[in-house]
Parts: structure tokens; C-alpha cells; sequence
């Protein structure tokens, strides 16, 4: 779990540590906003809840949806979750720092690897997804 919020909380500490050291304050506070916007766009709350990838695959098998490994940090992760919006609620999303089943699944289709974002859909994995093609997976 801290590798998920090892990069954000750093920003953070950054930020807090500009702000009290740094004269004039508002550019100390300027900075703080700053970094603190960049750590909540690296953390997992801009994700939709991960689910575990047993879980993912079982619900994926049972509905169709995609299942969509990533990790926080990942700015291809970040990129795809802004291009797809709302839609990214309806896919299931795996954390491969959380779960390691999730790590080995993703190595097993990258060659060893762990690529990320990578899209299973019907049991056909494609590495760094376009958008366009996971919002057609989403919408069947």
C-alpha cells in the first residue's frame, strides 16, 4: 500500500516544506497548491476502486466488462482514465502494486513485463489501449 502512496505523500512533504521555508509566503502557498494538484492526480483517488484481479475476472466473466490493469504514477494509467471519464467507472480497475495476481496476470500477457495500462476484454489483453477501443468494450 505505501508504494501506491509513496510518490504523492513525497510531493506533499515537498510542498509543505516550500511553503514554510519559502519567502515571500504566498509564493511558499503557491508552490504548496501545486505539488499538492500533482500528488492527487499521482494518487489512487483518481481512480475508480480497485477490485482484486480474481475478482475482476470473475465479475469481467460474468458481464463482459473490460478489466484494466494499472498502477498509480502510471501517467499512460492517468491519461487513459481522463480520455475515458465517466465511462471508467464501468470497467474494472486492478492495482498492480496492490495485487500481486494482478502483476503476474499482467506479466504473463506482456512477456514478463509489467505494461501498463493493459486491457483484458473477452480474454483478449491489449497493452496501452486506445480509449476509443475500451469505450467500444465498455459500451457491448
Amino acid at each position: 500500500m505505501l508504494r501506491s502512496w509513496g510518490p504523492p505523500v513525497l510531493l506533499l512533504a515537498c510542498g509543505v516544506l516550500v511553503a514554510v521555508r519559502d519567502r515571500p509566503s504566498w509564493v511558499g502557498v503557491g508552490w504548496l497548491v501545486l505539488l499538492a494538484a500533482l500528488a492527487v492526480l499521482l494518487s489512487p483517488l483518481v481512480f475508480p476502486r480497485s477490485v482484486t484481479a480474481d475478482e475482476a475476472q470473475r465479475r469481467s466473466a460474468a458481464d463482459g466488462r473490460p478489466v484494466i490493469y494499472w498502477r498509480p504514477g502510471c501517467r499512460y494509467c492517468l491519461r487513459l482514465r481522463f480520455r475515458l471519464g465517466r465511462a471508467a467507472r464501468r470497467a474494472y480497475w486492478v492495482d498492480i502494486w496492490r495485487d500481486p495476481a494482478g502483476a503476474a496476470a499482467v506479466r504473463a500477457v506482456t512477456g514478463g513485463d509489467e505494461t501498463v495500462p493493459t486491457m483484458v476484454a473477452g480474454g483478449e489483453p491489449v497493452v496501452n489501449p486506445d480509449p476509443d477501443l475500451v469505450r467500444r468494450r465498455l459500451a457491448a
